[in-house]
């Protein structure tokens, strides 16, 4: 049996990340992106072929993979192009920035008989993992509340001549920096009835078309409450990501910069023991983004593909967390 074979469309910088770990359990075949500079770049790297158009790229008869590493707002266009093609998708976060492009994704999938997976690396983190099973198993009991904080920086420098900070291609700080962390509220927690709060731009006026900054309220349908802090002002660099667990049998924090330790358990008769270490985060120079786990998704998809595994994150799932942070923002009033 021949290798998975993959293109990869939008050569950014998270572009290198899919590219490395592509070669490691299938083939890159070709890249694409608007600059032709970036997509001749990577495929020289790999030995792919390289294409400015997606519609000449959707012409390569052998692909079976097609990874959207596109901005923000191109990834629903991407993915349903690349469905209608004939190939299964994988589509970073978030996966787009609407909950109507979602759906539409989804039927595209459907129609096309193709998998479409969204990356969701960080479901991967050992510490998360572990929290996940023991609620599932019942150690902690009836939950009761929720603190998610994401504590990072994104300066000046990191907006500079892109496309992040757009409200048309980023859509805002939820959906770039901690669309991951609301996927895991939903994970582990479940979904979100309502949603209040506020946000603001207190930092980066002038710099992005958003606020940097948000308190907000949640209210779990199984009756759990929440709250999320999240603020890219923190000076110089990233501080914490944390997730705070307040439950009948235990309390329990996932913490460290990017939900990557486990600071504190308590738990009744029980202590989560031998986690291994995680991955490091991705690491892009003037700033570190989330953890690394992009091996641990493209084995999945792997796994998927050659009728081995289950998929880790689906539509359905990548659906809710925009449709989450679609709340929030709804419900958030401006300051």
């Amino acid at each position: 049996m021949h290798p998975i074979r993959f293109a990869i469309i939008g050569c950014g910088r998270i572009a290198q990340r899919h590219a490395e770990h592509i070669n490691k359990v299938g083939k890159l075949v070709a890249t694409c992106d608007v600059i032709p500079e970036k997509a001749k770049a990577l495929a020289q790297q790999y030995g792919a072929v390289h294409f400015q158009d997606v519609d000449e790229l959707l012409k390569t008869k052998d692909l079976d993979v097609v990874a959207i590493c596109s901005p923000n707002g191109m990834h629903a266009f991407h993915s349903i192009k690349a469905l209608n093609a004939g190939f299964h998708v994988l589509c970073e976060k978030p996966m787009a920035l609407t909950v109507q492009d979602c759906g539409e994704m989804i039927n595209a999938a459907e129609r096309a008989n193709k998998r479409l997976f969204i990356v969701k690396q960080n479901r991967f983190n050992p510490p998360v993992a572990a929290i996940k099973k023991i609620i599932e198993e019942g150690k902690l009991g009836k939950l009761y509340s929720v603190q998610l904080s994401c504590f990072w920086n994104r300066n000046a420098e990191y907006y500079k001549d892109s496309w992040k900070g757009t409200k048309d291609m980023d859509g805002g700080t939820l959906f770039t920096q901690f669309s991951h962390f609301i996927d895991l509220l939903y994970w582990i927690i479940g979904d979100v009835k309502e949603a209040q709060g506020y946000a603001g731009n207190f930092g980066h006026k002038e710099i992005i078309e958003f606020e940097d900054t948000g308190v907000v309220s949640l209210k779990f349908y199984n009756g759990v409450v929440g709250t999320v802090n999240y603020t890219v002002t923190s000076h110089q660099k990233n501080m914490e990501g944390s997730l705070t667990i307040f439950a009948e049998k235990g309390t329990v924090k996932i913490g460290g910069q990017y939900l990557n330790e486990l600071e504190y358990q308590n738990i009744a008769n029980y202590t989560i023991s031998d986690l291994p270490p995680g991955n490091p985060p991705n690491n892009y120079g003037q700033y570190q983004g989330s953890m690394s786990n992009h091996d641990k998704v493209y084995q999945n998809v792997v796994d998927v593909l050659t009728g081995k595994g289950i998929i880790a994150t689906h539509g359905y799932e990548g659906l809710k967390t925009v449709e989450i942070i679609d709340k929030i923002y709804s419900s958030v009033r401006s300051i």
